[in-house]
């Protein structure tokens, strides 16, 4: 068993829910001792821009923002999908603090050592 978590969230504001879950699935991984990445593509690379987190809120009423806080805070890597954020005329300078862009062999390099949670 590997202590490596990779969690992959590809929704952002168009499911608060799930990229809720991913965010907080990560946090809780982090407390538990695991070595923790985020992998942000598709409609999750918003959830990588300054502020954009404040306002989503899963049913359950967990906050996007205050788990994206404790990663942010642990130093957890949160890596964008450069292509999909370019895509949606996100720039490196519009990241939220602990987010970078990443390519595509970046996340395989990252799923091939560890446990993955896709959302």
């Amino acid at each position: 068993m590997t202590d490596n978590v990779l969690i992959t969230i590809a929704c952002g504001t168009d499911n608060p829910n799930r990229a809720t879950r991913g965010l907080f699935l990560a946090a809780i991984a982090q407390k538990q001792g695991k070595n923790v990445s985020v992998f942000l593509l598709d409609e999750g690379v918003y959830l990588a821009r300054k502020g954009a987190a404040e306002n989503i809120k899963a049913a359950t009423g967990d906050s996007a923002d205050d788990s994206l806080a404790h990663l942010q805070a642990t130093g957890v890597p949160i890596l964008v999908c450069t292509p999909c954020a370019k895509s949606r005329f996100i720039e490196e300078q519009d990241l939220a603090e602990s987010c970078r862009m990443a390519t595509a062999g970046e996340l395989i390099d990252l799923a091939c050592d560890c446990a993955t949670i896709s959302l």
